[in-house]
């Protein structure tokens, strides 16, 4: 099955509807326009349940089929939000919110999805239920985990969610996917170092916190290349490095160094986070300062289900005419949230030749728009066979 010819005839307005949204971003949990489009376009196609303020700003459908003689439920989900990006295409519907773009393409995956809701609910050619799933703050906020702490897969019951996401330098309409561990989990650290500030002329009175963090720099990266086992994916990466002085005549009191650790399992996360604590306290005691370091836990590694994955990858084939295999992503994504709560696969599709995702001159491609469709529309109709 090929791409759906309803989707060659929807996309015109399909594409209206993303430009729309791409002029008008709106940033983590702050979609109320997004949503409230999303929701008066489910109520326009005719979804049996539309409901709002599921995750503070997220969007859920439900569209039932001819027949529910399967009892399944599949939920589809796509994210709304936007990143705080000037945007720098030119495009005619660029961006009217300065500081503010669609640098991810969440603006495509909407609109796709709306689209596929549309055509689901015109033909209902499946034995079950799907719920559609428009999620807030995928971009740092963890709107994935605060729509199921809501409930989202009980109160509509939930058995198998599947995502996408657009992915550029890969092939226009294209599909990639990989069993297990796809997504790293993505990780915070900041630490402050003190020590004795003092002038710069007499060093040895002071605790030289530059001295002491610059060191702490260096060896933090010691976790990936002497602590882990190579066959292991980490990164661990220091992005930020601040004294409490700018004087060039000072040492500074304070040092405050910041970064992400990106890891591929629970063991190899679990290292990276004691080791952190013990390189930094370790330095610091050594030349007489102290470190206070803090680790947040952000998304956790979003794994694919075995099952799912193959059969994603059977309705990616149908679609395009194959499927490659996807490499390792050291990107977060928290759709792993939701693959956490219930089995379900997420795949990438080829957005052609443009910038990569979170660059200022980003745009997602609409001739993707058919090929995204009729994926999550095949995943309906052949997970879940009319009689």
């Amino acid at each position: 099955m090929p791409v759906k010819n309803r989707f060659a005839e929807l996309q015109n307005e399909i594409t209206a509807w993303r430009r729309d949204i791409h002029e008008n971003p709106e940033i983590l949990f702050d979609t109320h326009r997004t949503s409230a489009l999303v929701a008066e376009k489910l109520q326009e196609f005719g979804c049996d349940e539309v409901v709002t303020g599921i995750g503070r700003t997220g969007v859920v459908g439900v569209i039932k089929g001819k027949a529910d003689s399967s009892g399944k439920v599949i939920g589809l989900r796509a994210d709304m939000d936007a990143l705080p990006i000037h945007e720098q295409t030119g495009l005619d519907y660029a961006s009217k919110t300065p500081g503010a773009m669609h640098a991810c393409g969440h603006d495509g995956h909407t609109a796709m999805l709306l689209g596929a809701a549309k055509y689901l609910s015109e033909t209902r050619n499946f034995d079950g239920t799907v719920v559609v799933i428009f999620q807030p703050a995928e971009e740092g906020g963890g709107g994935a985990k605060v729509m199921c702490d809501d409930g989202l897969m009980d109160r509509w019951g939930v058995q198998e969610v599947y995502g996408l996401h657009n992915w550029p330098g890969q092939p226009l309409g294209s599909f990639a996917i990989r069993p297990g561990s796809f997504f790293a989990a993505t990780d915070q650290f900041d630490i402050t170092f003190e020590g004795r500030g003092g002038h710069a002329a007499k060093p040895h009175e002071t605790v030289d916190t530059t001295v002491l963090a610059a060191q702490a720099v260096l060896a933090l990266q010691t976790i990936a290349s002497r602590n882990a086992d190579p066959v292991h994916q980490i990164v661990v990466s220091v992005t930020s490095f601040e004294t409490s002085s700018k004087a060039f005549n000072v040492i500074p009191q304070k040092v405050q160094i910041k970064g992400t650790v990106r890891t591929m399992s629970k063991e190899i996360r679990d290292l990276a986070e004691k080791r952190i604590k013990e390189v930094c306290n370790g330095i610091a005691a050594t030349f007489g300062g102290t470190a206070d370091v803090t680790y947040h836990r952000g998304y956790p590694v979003m794994v694919n289900h075995e099952e799912q994955t193959e059969f994603a990858a059977q309705v990616a084939a149908s679609v395009s005419g194959g499927c490659a295999d996807a490499p390792l992503v050291m990107g977060g994504e928290d759709f792993a949230f939701m693959l956490e709560e219930r089995p379900g696969a997420y795949i990438l599709m080829g957005n052609g030749d443009t910038a990569m995702v979170h660059h200022p001159e980003y745009n997602f491609n609409d001739d993707a728009i058919p090929a995204g469709c009729s994926w999550w529309a095949e995943i309906v109709e052949q997970r879940m066979p009319a009689a």
